[in-house]
């Protein structure tokens, strides 16, 4: 007997984090893609949900398509998905992440959270042209994940309020790479490599004040915010309604504040109406960091 199908549930992810770029990432509570995987005799993909028709349904194309192909298994996979398309938030993570997950268990591979981690971020390539496993960690392992050296640490912190805000702004993966500074002063690198320092101790202390100051990046910050209209005012509103610290998902255009829980609502509104005032539609999921990829349902073999 074995796992026929497995239905998994794998959560929008927040990379970054200012000063980890392509090191920390955090699961979101919400929202999430619901991944569906189901033995076959030939690798298929069907989307449901939002923006499905901008995304490839060919397995080679597809994140989640390289990751089965990589694993040599022939799966029928469908991604109900709820995560924003190009916010910032792992959407092109969140189905490599369920498959590498699911196919693990329905076969029995017995392969470790690294090792699926580095399988995941293959299929990472297809939607940036580098393979980079700051999103696939955390929609794997859930809390606050470092990637270094093909090692995966992380870390569940408790209560930290989180609002990211996902303007109505298209930034793609690719591009926003391609606008990163080929060199770094010396002075840039050191302030980055005090507040990843700084943010690993928030965390491990739940300390949303020393998270949030922690957040500042220097160089990357910069070029990346140019491609989000109203930036300046949008982080400025966060922070004067009360969040510890704002920055870019990812590679946007989502923006993500955090904020004591009781907080998140007020910053929520404050953010939308800095948008807002800079012609721009947004909407705001009001979570906290949350569990990584679950199983929701599972059927057996006869």
């Amino acid at each position: 007997m074995g796992i026929e199908q497995i239905r998994i549930r794998v959560p929008a992810t927040s990379a970054n984090l200012g000063a980890g770029f392509d090191v920390f990432g955090i699961a979101l509570g919400y929202p999430a893609d619901i991944i569906e995987v189901e033995k076959s005799e030939k690798t298929e993909i069907e989307i449901t949900g939002t923006g499905r028709e901008h995304i490839p349904t060919d397995p080679r194309k597809n994140t989640a398509g390289i990751v089965a192909n990589a694993l040599g298994k022939t799966v029928k996979i469908t991604i109900h998905r709820s995560i924003p398309l190009s916010s910032g938030l792992g959407s092109s993570a969140a189905p490599a992440a369920g498959v590498a997950v699911a196919i693990n268990l329905m076969f029995d591979l017995g392969l470790s959270r690294e090792e699926l981690v580095r399988l995941a971020a293959q299929g990472e390539q297809a939607a940036s042209g580098v393979q980079h496993a700051d999103n696939v960690a955390p929609a794997i392992c859930g809390g606050f994940t470092i990637v270094h050296k093909n090692k995966v640490i992380s870390l569940m912190p408790n209560n930290i309020g989180i609002v990211a805000v996902h303007p109505e702004i298209i930034v793609s993966t690719r591009t926003a790479r391609a606008l990163l500074p080929k060199k770094m002063w010396l002075g840039d690198v050191s302030f980055n490599t005090g507040g990843a320092a700084s943010m690993v101790v928030g965390m491990m202390k739940n300390d949303i004040k020393l998270i949030g100051e922690s957040m500042e990046n220097r160089g990357i910050e910069q070029v990346r915010s140019r491609l989000i209209k109203g930036y300046p005012q949008v982080r400025k509103s966060a922070l004067d309604a009360g969040a510890s610290g704002v920055t870019i998902s990812g590679s946007g255009p989502t923006m993500i504040a955090v904020c004591r829980m009781d907080e998140r609502e007020n910053i929520a509104q404050a953010m939308i109406q800095a948008f807002m005032d800079n012609q721009v539609k947004s909407e705001a999921f009001i979570t906290t960091i949350g569990k990584g990829a679950e199983i929701l349902e599972k059927s057996i073999e006869n």
